[in-house]
C-alpha cells in the first residue's frame, strides 16, 4: 500500500521532464500508478468481501501512539477503486483533452497526479492523525487544481474559496480528532469504531467538530458555496474531485465513523436535516442554470446530501444504500462532466441555450451521455435506479425520523430527474429556434474513458448484485435489522417502486414546465451563498480595517504597551486564581553576591534608556542588558550560554548600528510626562508578573529534574557537554524546527528589504562612477591630500582601493586582516569541540559571521562581496539540506534523527570518531553563517548600494541590473 502511495508522489515530481519529453501523451505515463492501485485494488477484493483487512503500520510519533497506520477494508476497498480507476480514466483523457502546447501542463499534470495519491492515502488511512495530514494535503492540491489558470481571476478567487472553506472545516475537524483520541485512549480508527468512547459531553462536542470537516469537505450546507465555484477548474478536474473524489472524502468520513457515533445524540439531526436541505437546494438550484458544469454542480451538491443522508443514517439497510449510491454516483456523474468537457471541446460553449443538434453531430457522446444520465435519473437498469431503491426501501422501514426523511429524498429525486432531464434535452436537443452547433470531430481517445463510467453504470445495475457481498461487509457492523436488504436490480412491485414512478413522473412535469420554474425560482431566489460569502469578506476586510486604525498608529511603544497588558492581565488572571506561591518554597535573592551586582547593574542600564533620546544612546544601553545577561550566566556557571548571548548581543547590535544609518538621530515620538509615568508602572508590573510566574513555575516542580538523568546518558556516551548534546541529539527535533524558523524569518525580513527582487546583482567595482557610501556621508577634512599618495603603501583588504581616504584607517584594516582567518578558525574549533568543550553549531556560526561583518566594517560591501563570494541562500539552504539529511539519515536504524557514531584511525591524527550529531550541528553552522551573511548583506551592502544610487554614483546601466529593478 505504503508502495503505490508513494509511486504517485515520485511519479508526480517527474511531471514536468514527462511533459517535456512526451507533451501530453506524458499523462499515460502517469496514469500508471493509478493503474497499478485499481489491480492491487481488484486483486483484494475476495478478502475484503470476506471481512478480512489488509494492515500496514509504520510509528511516526510513539509517545503520542501516533503512526501512519494504512488499512484496506471494505470501505476503503470501495473508495480506493473509485479514486483510482477514476483517476486512471481522468488521466487519459487529459492526454486527448489538452494540447501539447496548453500552458502550464506540468504543473497541472503533477498536481493532479499527486491528489490521487494524497486522496488514495487518504481513505486507507488507519490513524486519525495521519488521516487529517492527507486530508489537508487533497485541500492543498485542489487549491492548486481549481487555480490551474491563475491569469483568471475567477480561478483564483474559486481556489482561494475552496481552500478557505475546507481549510476551516479541517481545523476545526483536527480539533474533534484530538478530543476522540484522547477520550478513546488511541488514535487508529479501526479501535475506535470497535469499542467507541462514552458518549460524553467532550465527545458530543468533537463530533460536531468532525462533522464540521466532513460536511465542508463535501459541499454540505452551509458550506455548499465553494463547489459550484470551483467549476472554475478545468474539466478533468471537475470529473475527478468534484464528482469521484475529493467531495467524496467528506461521505467517506461520515460513513467512516458512522458505526461508532451514530448512536451519539448530536450525530443524526446534523446529518439528517443538513443532508436532507442540501439535496433540496441543491437540486431546486439547478432547475433555473444554463452552464451545463454548473447544472451538474448544483447536481452534485444535491447528490452529497443524500450521500450524507444514507452514510449518516446509522442503520444497517441505509449503509448498504449508501455504499452502493457512492459507487453509481461516481460512476455517472464524472461520466457527465466528462462528456460536458467533450461538448465544450467540440463546440466552444456550454450553454445550454446555443447547444442544438449535437444528438446528430456527436451521436456516440449523445449515447454515453444519456446511459448515464438515466443512471442519475434511477432509470432501470441502470445502477442508479439498483441504489436509490435500496436507499428508498432503508429509509421506507426505518424509524419515524428516517421516514421523513424519506419524504426529503423523494422530493429532491424529483428534482433530479428534472435537471437531468435539462441537462441531456440542453445538451443535445434540436431547439426551435436556434441553429445546430457547428462541431468538430471528437476522437475515439476523448471519448473512451466517459464510455466506459457510462457502460460500467450499465453493466453494474442487473449485476449489482455482484457487489452485495463487498458492501455488506461494511454495513453488517451496524446491528442487524429484522429483514436484512440485498442489492438486487428487481424486488418486485411495491411501495418503493411507486416512490420511484412518482420520482419520474414528477421530474417530467417539472422538466415540461421548466420555462414557468425557471421564472418561479428566480423570482423568489435568496442571496446567493456565493454573495453571502463575499459580503461577510467585505465586512471581515472593514472591521479588520477599523480596528486596525484604531489600535495600530504608528507608535511601536504603544504596540508593546498593549501586549505587555495583554500578557500582564492574563497571567495576573491565572496568578489570582490559582495562587501557586501558597506553600511554594521561598525565592532566593541570589546565589552569590556577585549575581546581585550584576543584576544591579543590567537594571540602571534598562532604566537608563527611558531617559536618553538619541537612538544610538538606546541601543548601547539595550545591549548593556544583554551582556548584563551574559555575566549572570558567566556567574551561574553556564559559559555556553553566556557565549551564545555574548556573541548574539555583538550582532544584534551591529545589525542595529546598520539600521541606524537610515533613521533620524533622535527619536520622533514625542512622549508627555504624563504618557512617561504611565508607561513605568506597566513596565515594572510586566517584569514582575514574568518573574513571580518564573519562580511559582520552578516551585510547584513536583518530579525529578531531568539534569541528572541526562549528564548521566551524556556520559555514557562519552561526551561532557550536556548542553550541546542535548540540542543536536536529545532535543534535535526542537533545534530543526527552530533553524527553519530562523531562516524562514530572516528570508522574510531580508525580502522586506530588498522590496522587489529577492536576488541580488555581483558588486563589481566597475559599477562605480564616483564616491561610495563610505565617503558620501561625511564632509572631507580640510587640509587634507587628495589622491593615492595618501593611501597606505600597501593594501591590507581586497577592496580598500574602493574606500574614500579619509575614511581608512590602517589599523582597523591591518587588525581586520590578521584576525579574519584566526576568527574563522575559532568558529571551526567551537564547532568541533562542542562535544566537551562550551560551543556548537550555533554559536560557531555566529562567530564566523562576525568574521565577515569586521570584513564589512574595515572596507564595506565590496570587501564583503571579496570576502564571501558564494550567495547566502547557499549557505542557508546548504544548512536546512545537511540537518535534514542527517535526521532524514536515521531512517536506516528505524527513527527519525537517531544517532550513530563511526570510529576510525587516521595517520599522524590518530583515532578518531564522528558522530552524526556534529554533522547535524555542521548544517546548524552552515544556516547561521548563511542568516548572518544575509542580514549584513541586506542592511549593510544594500544600503549602501541605495546611498550611492541616490547620489548618482552608480553606473546608470547598472542600476537595472539583476539585483534592483530601476526606479
Amino acid at each position: 500500500m505504503i508502495a503505490l502511495i508513494l509511486c504517485h508522489f515520485a511519479l508526480a515530481a517527474c511531471s514536468a521532464p514527462l511533459v517535456r519529453r512526451l507533451g501530453r501523451y506524458a499523462f499515460v505515463v502517469l496514469a500508471l500508478p493509478p493503474a497499478a492501485t485499481t489491480v492491487w485494488a481488484a486483486t483484494e477484493w475476495g478478502g475484503t468481501e470476506a471481512g478480512r483487512a489488509v494492515t500496514w503500520s509504520w510509528e511516526w510519533i510513539g509517545t503520542y501512539d501516533v503512526s501512519i497506520a494504512l488499512r484496506l477494508d471494505a470501505l476503503a476497498e470501495l473508495m480506493v477503486l473509485l479514486a483510482a480507476g477514476v483517476g486512471m480514466l481522468v488521466l487519459l483523457y487529459c492526454a486527448y483533452y489538452f494540447t501539447d502546447d496548453s500552458p502550464q501542463l506540468a504543473p497541472f499534470a503533477g498536481n493532479l497526479l499527486a491528489f490521487a495519491g494524497a486522496m488514495l492515502a487518504l481513505v486507507l488511512a488507519d490513524d486519525l492523525i495521519s488521516l487529517y495530514v492527507f486530508w489537508e494535503l487533497t485541500t492543498v492540491f485542489s487549491y492548486l487544481l481549481i487555480g490551474h489558470t491563475s491569469r483568471r481571476k475567477q480561478n483564483r478567487r474559486s481556489a482561494l474559496q475552496a481552500l478557505t472553506v475546507t481549510t476551516l472545516g479541517g481545523l476545526a475537524m483536527l480539533v474533534g480528532f484530538l478530543i476522540l483520541g484522547e477520550a478513546a485512549g488511541t488514535y487508529r480508527i479501526s479501535a475506535i469504531v470497535a469499542e467507541p468512547p462514552e458518549p460524553t459531553l467532550a465527545v458530543s462536542v468533537a463530533v460536531v467538530l468532525v462533522l464540521c470537516g466532513a460536511l465542508s469537505k463535501s459541499a454540505i450546507w452551509p458550506f455548499s458555496l465553494w463547489l459550484p465555484n470551483a467549476m472554475a477548474a478545468p474539466t478533468p478536474v471537475s470529473a475527478y474531485l468534484h464528482a469521484a473524489a475529493m467531495v467524496k472524502a467528506g461521505v467517506y468520513l461520515v460513513a467512516r465513523l458512522a458505526p461508532a457515533f451514530a448512536d451519539v445524540p448530536v450525530w443524526r439531526p446534523i446529518v439528517l436535516v443538513l443532508g436532507g436541505a442540501t439535496m433540496l437546494l441543491g437540486g431546486w438550484r439547478a432547475l433555473r442554470l444554463n452552464d451545463l458544469k454548473l447544472v451538474l454542480a448544483y447536481g452534485t451538491v444535491s447528490q452529497l446530501g443524500f450521500l450524507t443522508v444514507l452514510a449518516g443514517a446509522g442503520n444497517r439497510n441505509a449503509a448498504l444504500a449508501a455504499l452502493a449510491m457512492i459507487l453509481g454516483h461516481a460512476l455517472f456523474k464524472a461520466a457527465l462532466f466528462l462528456v460536458t468537457g467533450i461538448v465544450d471541446h467540440a463546440t466552444g460553449t456550454r450553454d445550454l441555450r446555443r447547444l442544438s443538434g449535437l444528438a446528430r453531430t456527436t451521436p456516440y457522446v449523445c449515447v454515453v451521455a444519456v446511459l448515464a444520465a438515466a443512471s442519475m435519473a434511477a432509470v432501470p437498469p441502470l445502477l442508479g435506479f439498483a441504489a436509490k431503491e435500496a436507499a428508498f426501501d432503508a429509509l421506507l422501514h426505518g424509524d419515524t425520523a428516517d421516514r421523513w426523511v424519506l419524504a426529503v429524498t423523494v422530493v429532491g429525486s424529483v428534482l433530479t430527474v428534472a435537471y437531468t432531464l435539462r441537462f441531456v434535452w440542453g445538451a443535445f436537443a434540436r431547439k426551435p429556434g436556434v441553429p445546430d452547433t457547428p462541431t468538430h470531430r471528437v476522437g475515439a481517445g476523448l471519448l473512451a474513458p466517459p464510455a466506459v463510467l457510462a457502460v460500467a453504470g450499465l453493466v453494474l445495475g442487473p449485476g449489482v448484485g455482484w457487489t452485495d457481498r463487498l458492501f455488506a461487509a461494511y454495513a453488517d457492523v451496524f446491528p442487524a435489522p429484522a429483514h436484512p436488504y440485498h442489492l438486487a436490480l428487481w424486488h418486485g412491485f411495491g411501495t418503493v417502486l411507486l416512490l420511484s414512478a412518482l420520482t419520474w413522473a414528477g421530474g417530467a412535469v417539472l422538466f415540461a414546465r421548466r420555462v414557468t420554474i425557471t421564472r418561479f425560482s428566480r423570482r423568489v431566489a435568496w442571496p446567493t451563498a456565493d454573495s453571502v460569502f463575499g459580503h461577510l469578506l467585505l465586512g471581515l476586510e472593514r472591521v479588520a480595517l477599523q480596528v486596525t486604525g484604531f489600535v495600530q498608529r504608528g507608535s511601536l511603544s504603544g504596540y508593546l504597551a498593549i501586549t505587555l497588558l495583554v500578557m500582564l492581565s492574563g497571567q495576573l488572571a491565572v496568578l489570582i486564581t490559582d495562587r501557586p506561591w501558597e506553600g511554594a518554597v521561598a525565592p532566593r535573592v541570589w546565589d552569590a553576591p556577585l549575581q546581585g551586582a550584576v543584576a544591579l547593574l543590567t537594571c540602571a542600564a534598562a532604566l537608563s534608556c527611558l531617559t536618553v533620546s538619541r537612538r544610538m544612546k538606546a541601543v548601547v544601553l539595550a545591549g548593556l542588558t544583554g551582556y548584563g545577561a551574559a555575566l549572570l550566566f558567566v556567574v551561574q556557571g553556564a559559559p555556553d550560554l553566556a557565549l551564545t548571548q555574548f556573541c548574539v548581543e555583538t550582532v544584534s547590535m551591529i545589525v542595529f548600528v546598520l539600521v541606524l544609518r537610515r533613521l533620524p538621530v533622535r527619536f520622533e515620538e514625542s512622549i508627555g510626562t504624563w504618557r512617561r509615568a504611565m508607561r513605568i508602572p506597566v513596565a515594572l508590573a510586566a517584569a514582575a508578573t514574568v518573574g513571580v510566574a518564573v519562580w511559582a513555575a520552578g516551585a510547584a516542580r513536583v518530579a525529578e529534574p531531568a539534569g541528572a538523568a541526562m549528564v548521566e546518558e551524556v556520559a555514557h556516551h562519552g561526551l561532557k557537554d550536556v548542553v550541546a548534546t542535548i540540542l543536536v541529539d536529545l532535543r534535535a527535533w526542537d533545534t530543526m524546527g527552530e533553524s527553519a524558523v530562523l531562516a524562514a524569518a530572516a528570508i522574510g525580513v531580508t525580502s522586506l528589504i530588498y522590496l522587489h527582487r529577492r536576488g541580488e546583482a555581483p558588486m563589481q567595482r566597475e559599477e562605480l562612477r564616483g564616491e561610495t557610501a563610505w565617503s558620501l556621508s561625511g564632509r572631507r577634512l580640510a587640509g587634507l591630500p587628495q589622491g593615492d599618495d595618501t593611501a597606505p603603501e600597501r593594501s591590507w583588504l581586497a577592496a580598500g582601493s574602493t574606500l574614500a581616504p579619509e575614511h581608512r584607517s590602517v589599523v582597523f584594516e591591518v587588525v581586520a586582516r590578521l584576525l579574519f582567518h584566526p576568527i574563522l578558525v575559532l568558529s571551526l574549533y567551537l564547532l568541533f569541540c562542542a562535544e566537551n568543550m562550551p560551543g556548537g553549531g550555533f554559536v560557531a556560526g555566529l562567530v564566523a559571521g562576525l568574521a565577515l561583518i569586521t570584513r564589512y566594517l574595515a572596507g564595506g560591501r565590496f570587501e564583503l562581496a571579496e570576502a564571501a563570494p558564494l550567495q547566502p541562500g547557499l549557505f542557508t539552504g546548504l544548512g536546512l539540506f545537511v540537518s535534514t539529511g542527517v535526521a532524514l539519515g536515521g531512517l536506516a536504524e528505524g527513527t527519525v534523527l537517531h544517532a550513530w557514531t563511526y570510529h576510525g584511525h587516521l595517520p599522524l591524527f590518530g583515532d578518531y570518531h564522528l558522530s552524526t550529531s556534529v554533522l547535524f550541528d555542521f548544517g546548524v553552522y552552515l544556516l547561521v553563517l548563511g542568516v548572518v551573511l544575509d542580514i549584513v548583506r541586506a542592511l549593510g551592502a544594500k544600503v549602501d548600494r541605495q546611498i550611492e544610487r541616490a547620489a548618482g554614483a552608480l553606473i546608470a546601466a547598472t542600476d537595472t541590473g539583476k539585483g534592483e529593478p530601476k526606479r
